[in-house]
């Protein structure tokens, strides 16, 4: 070994070299600070070792690796199905406001309405911040109506319900999300001039055998003809209109005795749902607000919270299953190491290495080995979720910092399952393990 430096385990310490004496110490040379443990040589021994041993390294850090992806995983996939869901609910139901009469109960029981909606109640509602379109929407009641796409009834066919008929405004389609299939919608002109116009949905098309437009149908309403503008084939919301006819508001009011609206349908910007839910029972009945009900959703960020809690909260729970699985993994190898390297713990001890060096060597071997996993498993993670991500077409979702802490996460739990085997080591005596005991 001349010309390199030995490790520093292998040196003698200076305290049992015998040497001249140093000035004003007789017999003793004064420590070499060349001669101390530092942290690089621990390191040095750790790292050494580990590779030495390449195949029982890859079994060790297995468990760790799989842990932390899988962690790093769920968090990322619980991060990204959040957004997802919330884009959808926002698109939708996060979307909608919904204004109706309050209701109270007579001494007979029956409900009657305690207040009631103006009819340009549209115009009000797209007056106020956030409103982006606004629509009328009412159920109108026509218990013994005759409803039929033919003008002459055959009586040996048999009696069928009705389909519900709705009194709408213009926007009705922007405002709940409704998509044609074919032909129109109503519009503006239309209400105001009471035309005899409907709008069907696709099953109630489908009832009445109206399939295209482009021939002008029409269907009866107790022997009236209203003419079939289009067929809405879906609603982002209130899907039971695909089951319905629906005309013109001033076409309900003039033929079908209309007397009131029935609710007021507005889609908002997102997060506008807490102010517009005080600010439209004003707008609409500014005298009696408490004579309207307003349902609004919340905002946007505690619906995104709410969902990813509640998707990380199953996950999680897995993962940290997985990762107890890889730290009893590193303990069981390094409680192995030890065993197998009880001379080698001997000789150092021998020599002049304290019983926290020795320690420290191993925790050192299982911080490592815990780290590289920790590295690995994050990022296997993050990949995992950006690969399945660009396969469903989404956007992927994943906090840096959550990747960053899960590699620390595998130095934390090699220390933690270093511990046992790092005592253990300590505890070994030099002459017993030079006797080939333990």
């Amino acid at each position: 070994m001349t010309g390199a430096r030995r490790p520093a385990w292998l040196r003698v310490p200076a305290r049992l070299r015998r040497s001249r004496p140093a000035a004003g110490t007789p017999g003793i040379r004064p420590v070499d600070p060349a001669d101390r443990f530092r942290f690089g040589d621990l390191l040095g021994e750790a790292t050494a070792d580990i590779g030495s041993r390449p195949g029982r390294l890859v079994t060790t850090i297995v468990g760790t690796v799989l842990g932390i992806a899988a962690l790093i995983a769920t968090i990322g996939f619980a991060q990204t199905a959040a957004g997802q869901i919330a884009r959808q609910f926002d698109r939708t139901a996060a979307t909608q406001l919904v204004v109706t009469p309050s209701t109270a109960d007579t001494r007979g029981g029956t409900t009657v309405a305690a207040g009631t909606l103006p009819w340009d109640s549209v115009a009000r509602l797209e007056r106020l911040a956030g409103v982006e379109s606004a629509a009328l929407l009412t159920e109108v009641p026509l218990p013994e109506a005759v409803i039929t796409a033919v003008p002459v009834n055959d009586p040996s066919q048999p009696p069928t319900a009705a389909p519900p008929v709705y009194a709408a405004s213009a926007d009705l389609l922007d405002t709940v999300g409704g998509r044609l299939a074919t032909g129109r919608f109503l519009d503006a002109g239309h209400d105001a001039r009471a035309d005899r116009v409907v709008v069907l949905g696709a099953r109630a098309a489908e009832r009445l055998g109206v399939l295209r437009v482009d021939t002008q149908p029409s269907i009866f309403i107790d022997g009236i003809a209203y003419a079939v503008l289009g067929v809405v084939d879906s609603f982002d919301v209130r899907a039971e209109l695909l089951n319905a006819v629906l005309v013109p508001t001033g076409t309900a009011r003039a033929d079908l005795g209309l007397r009131a609206p029935g609710d007021a349908r507005a889609r908002i910007a997102i997060g506008a749902g807490p102010q517009l839910r005080t600010q439209a029972a004003l707008a609409l009945a500014p005298d009696e607000p408490d004579s309207l009900e307003v349902s609004a959703p919340d905002g946007r960020s505690e619906l995104g919270r709410d969902v990813q809690a509640d998707v990380n909260g199953v996950f999680v729970i897995l993962s940290v299953i997985v990762l107890l699985a890889g730290g009893v993994g590193i303990t069981n190898v390094t409680m192995l190491s030890v065993m197998e390297r009880v001379g080698e713990i001997g000789l150092r001890r021998a020599i002049g290495a304290t019983r926290r060096q020795i320690a420290g060597q191993f925790v050192a071997e299982s911080v490592v080995i815990g780290l590289l996993g920790g590295l690995i498993g994050a990022t296997l993670g993050v990949f995992a979720v950006i690969g399945i991500s660009v396969v469903r077409d989404w956007t992927p979702v994943i906090d840096p910092g959550i990747a960053v802490g899960g590699a620390l996460l595998g130095a934390v739990l090699g220390l933690v399952a270093g511990g046992l085997p790092a005592r253990r080591a300590a505890a070994i005596e030099p002459v017993d393990a030079l006797r080939g005991g333990t």
